[in-house]
């Protein structure tokens, strides 16, 4: 059956869920080596061999969200809030932009006060002028309204990364409050397309309470969506949070949390083709080159940190984030190297948009 399934993926048929099951349930390691090599053969035929960087800014860590999961939620008090303002943000995109990365990623606790949508929208417009109009900009700053999100686009916003984080909605329901709505979550992601964003979104992999069939249907849902780029990445526990109890041996899971998230950006890469698909930060805190195994497997964005370090240690969103100590200037050395050690290009100066993206803006025409 396997077989059938990899000479499929050769000749570029599609998939039945059932098989994209069978594929992520794969434990044989040398099945596992075909799979990602395929899944690269895939990147290589429709995106290339470039890896482009986009450097992450945590603007902010201050949430009006209690996700169940996260390390900067709203009840966790054992927090040191912060929001950069316009000159901080601008001073570390100017950077980003000065050592060639042709984006950055604006990303923070989720808030939609008047205050912190005028902050962004300022900041997006002294970025695009004192960068000529040349630096990308992603934004990943949580629900907001269609009003807000058409402002933030006409400053210079055009992806905009909003993790749906499971696609199932009773599983969802374990990982929120009551007031946390899959509805409103998924009508986001509608209106950043409707504003002409180029739409992300993302889950999390090996959940308490997930389960594998969970997973295909995540991967139907990015396809069913017609989703732009994914940041998706290991379920990470932080301490200081509910959910993590319902994982209290964590570290023995670390090899399995890792090699199933690699066979998600697989199967998604194979399933899906041309979009985006983000080596995590998260894949290098399992392990040390788990970023670049992610680009082997299919992934070709990398989002190296470029916040100051003085800001870092109070955006953890799981335990035992990488790079922490380093500065912006050693995450781009370290990263640069490694990445040209697996054979791969980074895409230096480029935005990297999704191919995906300007394929459905082609047909429309």
């Amino acid at each position: 059956m396997i077989k059938q399934i990899f000479a499929k993926i050769e000749t570029d048929e599609e998939l039945l869920p059932a098989e994209i099951k069978e594929l992520l349930q794969l434990e044989d390691k040398a099945e596992i080596k075909t799979l990602f090599d395929l899944a690269y053969k895939i990147k290589l035929k429709y995106i290339g061999n470039k890896a482009y960087f986009r450097g992450i800014i945590e603007c902010g860590n201050i949430c009006m969200k209690d996700c169940y999961y996260c390390g900067i939620r709203r009840s966790n008090e054992n927090v040191e809030r912060f929001l950069m303002d316009r000159k901080e943000i601008l001073r570390e995109a100017v950077w980003a932009f000065e050592n060639n990365y042709g984006s950055i990623v604006i990303q923070s606790g989720e808030r939609s006060d008047a205050t912190f949508i005028n902050l962004i929208e300022q900041a997006l417009l002294e970025i695009k002028d004192h960068t000529g109009g040349k630096l990308g900009i992603t934004l990943s700053l949580g629900e907001q309204t269609p009003a807000t999100y058409r402002r933030w686009f006409n400053a210079g916003a055009h992806r905009y990364l909003l993790r749906i984080e499971t696609s199932n909605r009773e599983l969802y329901r374990k990982l929120h409050p009551e007031d946390h709505s899959f509805d409103v979550r998924l009508n986001c992601l509608k209106s950043l397309r409707e504003a002409g964003y180029q739409v992300g979104t993302g889950v999390m992999i090996g959940l308490p309470f997930q389960t594998i069939d969970n997973l295909v249907d995540d991967i139907l849902f990015f396809k069913a969506m017609d989703i732009d780029m994914i940041g998706m990445g290991p379920y990470l526990v932080h301490s200081e949070t509910p959910l993590a109890k319902e994982m209290p041996n964590f570290d023995s899971r670390r090899e399995y949390q890792l090699e199933l998230s690699l066979k998600m950006i697989a199967v998604a890469r194979i399933y899906l083709k041309d979009i985006n698909i983000a080596a995590t930060t998260a894949l290098q805190a399992l392990k040390h080159d788990g970023r670049e195994l992610g680009l082997l497997a299919g992934a070709n964005v990398i989002m190296p940190n470029v916040t100051e370090t003085e800001f870092r240690p109070n955006y953890q969103l799981y335990d035992n984030k990488p790079c922490m100590d380093e500065n912006s200037s050693m995450c781009r050395g370290c990263l640069s190297g490694r990445i040209a050690k697996i054979g791969e290009v980074i895409g230096f100066d480029e935005w990297g948009d999704s191919p995906h993206f300007a394929s459905r803006q082609q047909k429309k025409v």
